[in-house]
């Protein structure tokens, strides 16, 4: 940028984008000057280099904007755990099973964590069915991503949804859309 540019010539863009040519750094800057911008080299590489007159404070603020509407518009996606024990009452299975599919609707991934106490441990196959059958209960909302392996006393499966995050939040925005406009008619 300015007087950091150490060639003795550059090929100059002007501030609107058009091609000013091949000219001397000496007159580069004297432009620059000239018309109060800043001298900011884009292409380095290039025989010779390219340098354009910009407002560069103007720039950064502006690339800075960009960057943070392009975060803003990110999904972050989050891992949910259920824990469950081998020996779960028919109803306590619904519940998990109901903040399961929340979840998957919802876009999040879900581990779902069976705990072993005791003599349970010597029973890998009694969690190892029943994340099989949450699985295939969830089967339209959701994937298996990991299989279930034994982790210690704890066995793990994760779960991903089919929606992504994003389009799970424009859909239940509008079905809030839908609900508010049905409310009052």
């Amino acid at each position: 940028m300015n007087d950091r540019i150490r060639v003795p010539e550059v090929r100059l863009v002007g501030p609107n984008g058009e091609q000013v040519g091949i000219v001397p750094i000496a007159k580069a800057l004297e432009l620059a000057r000239e018309s109060d911008l800043d001298l900011v080299e884009v292409a380095p590489t290039a025989r010779p280099p390219v340098a354009k007159l910009m407002d560069y404070g103007k720039f950064k603020y502006e690339s800075a904007m960009k960057a943070r509407e392009a975060r803003k518009n990110q999904a972050h996606t989050i891992i949910k755990e259920i824990k469950l024990r081998p020996k779960i009452d028919p109803h306590d299975y619904e519940t998990k099973k109901g903040h399961v599919v929340r979840f998957l609707k919802a876009g999040d991934k879900v581990k779902v964590t069976i705990m072993f106490r005791g003599r349970e441990q010597s029973r890998p196959e009694l969690g190892f069915r029943l994340l099989q059958r949450l699985a295939d209960d969830v089967e339209e909302l959701g994937f298996v991503e990991s299989r279930p392996k034994q982790d210690g006393r704890n066995m793990i499966m994760v779960l991903g949804p089919h929606k992504k995050k994003a389009e799970a939040k424009a859909e239940r925005a509008a079905s809030r859309e839908q609900d508010a406009a049905a409310g009052p008619a």
